[in-house]
């Protein structure tokens, strides 16, 4: 920093209200040479009007007007090219004022450095001159004060989501914590609305547009209009504890576990939502005091009061299989889930592999099935599972390639039906067209293969086709795929529809 420039304030105004501003706030607006503030192409500044009282005359002004909000443009590099070259010229027109020893104060809604517009400057210029961030009421905070509900009390996780996230990984986010809030709605309200639905939040959820404003809006999340939702809202799940309270529960301390009571029950989900769930399994749900699971999995299942979250990734199943063992040996009632059925590539043989341990010896495990996708699949277009077949996964991450490749030729030296689990990945881009070209030493190109996606979900793509015609590269992780036998047909219905069965005879 060299003697004589001036000083950089990025300066927090809270969420509207001129009266949430902070006393130093106050002070450095009404003393600075220069104020400046963001604003979209209509030049009107929000922060700016939340800042005018504490104003003075003679107070030079910068507004900088960015290029582009949420429209198109044509800049050649897009979106992010035209924010960055708008971004590199506010810091130089800034860069100019400090340099002739002039006092910045750079207005942000909210906090400065809580998704705010001042952190871009920061980068460019705090490493060159004095720079100063003064804090200001979040948006999330004025949320909670308008809406009359604590966020967090006690030992409760708050998660800051921003609505811009996929709606699987919101989903996991929110189905994985007590409360949250969302951010940047607007366009992203349906995703949001969507994840909050699929996490099993979408009753507790509040949406608050404009806090603190004199146009606030606060209301169940449920009874929004997405048209209507513009980008200065965001959606609140409070504290579970104080709803709690708030319908009349007790405030009185959890039961402690019984050790003697403590078990895994390992439940199937089925291929996709609550239809293709058993009776046996929504009962095993709904007793469980502890749900561990890869997260978009437990956010399939909808929220139960007093029910913790286990939410992991997806390659730690002995990890996620040692942490329901311990919960159950504490005496804990665990349930661990699994998309498909437990037993098919999936979490009941690493949950009784660690169950082996001496530390589990007095844990019980049990398994409840599921609709494998497998199934679903076949279902879907006949019965080409109908005589003997095998199922196969090509994922190598837990066992080699060269037994992969024996196994498929066996079964197509065997002539039975195959269904391939885990058939591509971002990693995986080579085995399905080695797995096509195995079982195309013993089969006839022309055998039909059932190439079936998401099914039951939203996405779902049901297709027939040959083994020596079907692209690979259309394959991915969320695909199945059954290759019939020798003896395996399809014929096509009234309509236009295939039907693909194994007769069960082999007269």
């Amino acid at each position: 920093m060299s003697s004589g420039t001036g000083a950089l304030y990025g300066v927090g105004l809270g969420p509207g209200d001129p009266e949430l501003v902070t006393v130093k706030a106050a002070r450095l607006i009404s003393e600075a040479d220069v104020v400046a503030y963001h604003c979209a192409r209509h030049g009107r500044s929000i922060a700016r009007s939340v800042a005018e009282p504490y104003l003075r005359d003679g107070q030079l002004e910068e507004r900088l007007m960015y290029p582009v909000t949420t429209e198109t443009t044509n800049h050649p590099g897009g979106y992010e090219g035209a924010i960055a070259e708008f971004y590199e010229l506010a810091a130089k027109r800034l860069a100019e004022h400090l340099d002739e020893g002039r006092n910045i104060v750079l207005l942000c809604e909210g906090d400065p450095f809580f998704y705010g517009s001042y952190m871009y400057m920061h980068e460019r210029l705090a490493d060159r001159y004095e720079a100063h961030v003064v804090p200001g009421v979040t948006s999330v905070s004025g949320a909670s004060a308008e809406l009359g509900r604590p966020l967090v009390q006690r030992d409760e996780v708050l998660t800051l989501l921003p609505g811009t996230l996929p709606a699987p990984e919101l989903a996991r986010r929110l189905a994985d914590t007590e409360a949250a809030a969302v951010l940047k709605l607007g366009r992203t309200f349906g995703a949001v609305h969507e994840a909050l639905s699929e996490a099993g939040r979408l009753d507790e959820a509040y949406y608050v547009e404009r806090a603190s404003w004199q146009v606030q809006r606060v209301e169940p999340l449920t009874d929004v209009d997405p048209e209507t939702v513009p980008y200065f809202s965001l959606a609140v799940v409070p504290s579970p504890a104080y709803a709690s309270r708030k319908a009349g529960a007790d405030e009185a301390p959890a039961p402690k576990n019984d050790p003697a009571r403590g078990d895994v029950v390992v439940v199937g989900l089925g291929p996709a939502g609550p239809e293709w769930l058993t009776p046996e399994a929504d009962e095993a749900l709904r007793e469980a005091e502890h749900l561990v699971g890869y997260g978009p999995y437990v956010a399939k299942v909808p929220q139960r009061a007093g029910q913790q979250r286990h939410a992991s990734g997806n390659r730690v199943e002995a990890d996620r299989a040692r942490e329901a063992l311990q919960l159950a040996s504490g005496g804990g009632r665990v349930a661990v889930v699994s998309s498909g059925d437990p037993g098919v590539f999936a979490m009941a043989s690493a949950v009784l592999e660690q169950a082996e341990a001496d530390e589990f010896a007095d844990v019980s495990v049990r398994v409840v099935p599921g609709v494998t996708a497998a199934h679903a699949a076949a279902a879907r277009v006949g019965a080409p599972l109908g005589h003997d077949f095998a199922m196969v996964s090509l994922s190598d991450r837990l066992k080699p390639w060269d037994v992969i490749e024996r196994r498929l030729d066996a079964a197509g030296q065997a002539d039975l039906v195959v269904a391939l689990y885990n058939p591509a990945s971002r990693s995986r881009t080579t085995q399905l067209a080695t797995a096509r070209d195995v079982l195309l030493r013993h089969r006839n190109p022309e055998t039909p293969v059932v190439i079936a996606r998401d099914v039951g979900g939203a996405e779902e793509s049901v297709r027939v086709d040959t083994l020596g015609g079907f692209d690979p590269a259309e394959v991915d992780m969320r695909c199945v795929l059954i290759v019939g036998s020798s003896r395996t047909r399809v014929r096509t219905q009234q309509g236009g529809t295939p039907i693909v069965w194994t007769p069960r005879s082999y007269d």
